[in-house]
């Protein structure tokens, strides 16, 4: 029998990923007929432990109407790709516990689309890497999309 998704969620992070990732998820909600989130966790402590602790909610409110203007126009994507069910979200916290746990219980995301690095190799080892978790720990399936063309 063919699995069959109603909820399906896409993280994105900005990074070069964040294209074919999308692609990848509206194939597959175009498929299932099925609902899309499009989510973007912003992870404040990075701001915080860069400037030296000195981020002002002016700041933290620009980044997050930048984002909200990226999210805006992955949206429009995916609707003119022929996903008709589509919302974005903003969310503050730590990627690994909300894109692999807290998100999909509250939005009963029956998959989730990621890629399978948005980070450097550098980075990977310092913050260890969000997908290795979420394969782990999330509470429904994960499709890991491993572009050719990004290194």
């Amino acid at each position: 029998m063919l699995q069959q998704y109603k909820n399906i969620l896409v993280p994105v992070d900005g990074s070069k990923a964040t294209q074919p990732v999308l692609e990848k998820a509206i194939e597959v909600a175009k498929r299932n007929k099925t609902h899309l989130d499009i989510l973007n966790v912003l992870e404040v402590n990075q701001f915080s432990d860069t400037y030296g602790g000195a981020v002002s909610g002016d700041v933290i409110y620009k980044l997050s109407q930048d984002v909200q203007d990226r999210l805006d126009a992955l949206k429009q994507q995916a609707i003119d790709a022929g996903v008709p069910d589509v919302s974005i979200h903003v969310r503050f916290g730590n990627p690994k516990p909300v894109i692999a746990r807290e998100f999909p219980a509250d939005h009963k995301s029956e998959l989730i689309v990621i890629g399978s690095t948005g980070l450097t190799a550098v980075e990977r080892l310092m913050v260890g890497s969000v997908t290795n978790y979420v394969s782990r720990s999330a509470i429904c399936d994960v499709l890991i999309v491993k572009p050719e063309n990004i290194k």
